[in-house]
């Protein structure tokens, strides 16, 4: 329980630290609220990952609690600046369609070959992403997930009908987007 517990701080001082070097050549140039809404898409993902690494699930408390800093974070940007917000709230409806619409359907048209839990966080990740960041970011990952998911097939490491988690793969894809933003 000691190690594990050991690893699981390492990881997040390594995501810290990488969130921070990020942050310091960033802030400059992108508005508090993109840095906020980033950071906070990025550490949720990672959440996510580490969830479905270890119990093949994301739980719904981690959706909701995506939802709820969202509302939160823009709740204050439509007080701050009711038109940015205004533009923002649009952008992360979209957001939201794509990235739990996209997800939605091949939960769908797989025979739920995808996990719920899967498309409830691309979901509440498109609310962060907004349209633009999250096409890229569903690409990045499901295109990265096939090709370990053929890669162990060919090496026998595992059969079509086995799964692997998605959320890393997604962490990725977002990760990807949102570094090069």
């Amino acid at each position: 329980m000691i190690r594990k517990n050991v690893k699981i701080m390492i990881y997040v001082a390594l995501l810290i630290a990488g969130l921070a070097i990020w942050i310091s050549f960033r802030a400059q140039e992108l508005s508090l609220y993109t840095l906020v809404r980033l950071t906070l898409v990025i550490v949720f993902a990672y959440v996510a990952m580490f969830f479905d690494i270890s119990e093949r699930r994301i739980p719904n408390g981690l959706v909701l609690g995506m939802f709820a800093a969202w509302a939160l974070m823009i709740f204050v940007m439509l007080i701050y600046s009711s038109n940015e917000g205004a533009q923002a709230l649009i952008d992360s409806a979209i957001g939201l369609l794509v990235g739990g619409g996209v997800f939605m359907a091949v939960y769908f048209l797989s025979g739920k070959g995808l996990g719920g839990g899967d498309v409830k966080f691309m979901a509440a990740a498109g609310l962060y992403l907004g349209m633009a960041q999250t096409i890229p970011a569903i690409l990045y990952g499901t295109v990265l997930a096939a090709i370990v998911g053929f890669t162990l097939v060919a090496l026998g490491k595992m059969t079509k009908k086995d799964t692997i988690p998605l959320a890393p793969f997604l962490f990725i894809g977002i990760a990807i987007t949102t570094f090069t933003a």
